[in-house]
């Protein structure tokens, strides 16, 4: 089988970060809800994610974190706190990564994805997956962070490099910076690493002179960042450096907090954006993981991530949504916090209108200098194509 596979599990229809935390709402059972409601599971395109095994999860974690976020688990399932020493040494039972039932099985299944993906791909020519509980990238080698306890994309993309797979490309387009990653990967050029994200914005890190020994390209753009703006960033960066490095695989971190509803962001996208990145890679490497990432508005996040496997299954998008798709995000709502009810648009349809705006001086100018650097390839005399940029 090459054709596309989607990866979900029940593990996120069945947990929460607490009542408090921005991660109480659901989301990837939204998308997996609305794909069955539209009928674009066809035969053995939906696959249930494995679990990674501890073992598994020391091709960048450390194994005495690995061992704590487990024992973190059984502690909250009986009913224990954590030690205390354990916010400081690993990040654990903080506000942003709160000790909850499954705080370890559920990243788990997200870094088991992406392994099963990465193994699925390496023996094929060609192939993708969607991988929408994944996306985790501020997951650090020792603790968590950003609500991340595991990062399973620096797992997939290392797993690819185990399997042989050694021109890679990682494209981040949520709100927030990819610090993670672009740590794992710093001075590997055969790694292409793309961020782009909401400058000011947690964990502060990305500015546009960073570079991580050569091989991240970091855009940080400004408040109100429009559709138009992202079509000037994906044909002169993300495309450019892309299409110069050759990859035999991507992976697009597809995080839905850069859409214009969502509350933990400041950009203004629609989920056209997001799918117009996604169609434009998709020709440039054989191989494809798309996975999901931010995003804290159950409506606006379900529905992207459910327009992505619809464009890797060759769907055709529908205008309107048919009742059962309504039905869906009608059961919705924000599981506590206050916020008001959804714009109707986002209950019938699937994709949003355009948000179209000027193509700010600012965002011209960081194109420019991003422009001027030269090709990672170079640092290690392995350049392959010169680089389409002007």
């Amino acid at each position: 089988m090459t054709g596309p596979i989607f990866l979900g599990s029940d593990i996120y229809r069945g947990s929460s970060y607490g009542p408090r935390h921005p991660l109480r709402v659901p989301r990837v059972p939204v998308a997996t809800d609305l794909c069955r409601a539209l009928g674009w599971f066809g035969p053995g395109r939906y696959r249930n994610s494995p679990r990674a095994k501890p073992a598994a999860l020391s091709l960048w974690h450390h194994p005495a974190y690995v061992a704590a976020l487990q024992e973190a688990e059984a502690l909250t399932r009986a009913g224990q706190p954590l030690p205390e020493e354990w916010r400081a040494r690993f990040g654990l039972g903080t506000l942003s990564n709160p000790a909850y039932p499954e705080m370890f099985r559920r990243p788990a299944t997200g870094a088991g994805g992406m392994l099963w993906a990465a193994e699925w791909l390496a023996t094929r020519a060609a192939g993708a997956v969607h991988v929408p509980g994944a996306g985790t990238h501020h997951g650090l080698p020792d603790r968590a962070a950003g609500f991340c306890y595991l990062n399973d994309v620096v797992l997939g993309v290392k797993a690819l490099q185990h399997l042989g797979l050694t021109r890679l490309a990682y494209i981040d387009i949520d709100a927030h910076h990819g610090d993670g990653v672009e740590l794992a990967f710093a001075g590997q050029p055969d790694v292409l690493v793309i961020s782009v994200h909401e400058e000011g914005r947690w964990p502060f890190t990305g500015a546009l002179r960073d570079d991580a020994g050569g091989n991240a390209f970091n855009l940080p753009v400004p408040k109100g960042f429009n559709d138009t703006e992202m079509a000037a960033v994906l044909d002169r960066l993300i495309l450019p450096r892309v299409a110069a490095h050759q990859p035999q695989a991507i992976v697009l971190q597809c995080g839905a907090d850069g859409v214009e509803e969502d509350p933990l962001a400041r950009l203004s996208l629609s989920n056209r954006a997001h799918l117009s990145v996604l169609k434009a890679l998709r020709p440039l490497a054989p191989r494809l993981i798309v996975t999901g990432g931010g995003g804290y508005n159950p409506w606006t996040v379900g529905r992207l991530w459910a327009a992505i496997w619809g464009v890797l299954s060759g769907q055709e998008l529908p205008d309107r949504l048919p009742p059962d798709a309504v039905a869906v995000l009608a059961a919705l709502d924000w599981q506590g916090g206050g916020r008001p009810p959804p714009a109707p648009a986002l209950l019938t349809t699937l994709v949003d209108a355009p948000r179209d705006g000027p193509l700010r001086p600012q965002i011209r100018d960081r194109l420019d200098r991003l422009a001027l650097r030269p090709d990672p390839a170079h640092l290690a005399g392995t350049s392959r194509n010169p680089l389409p940029v002007g």
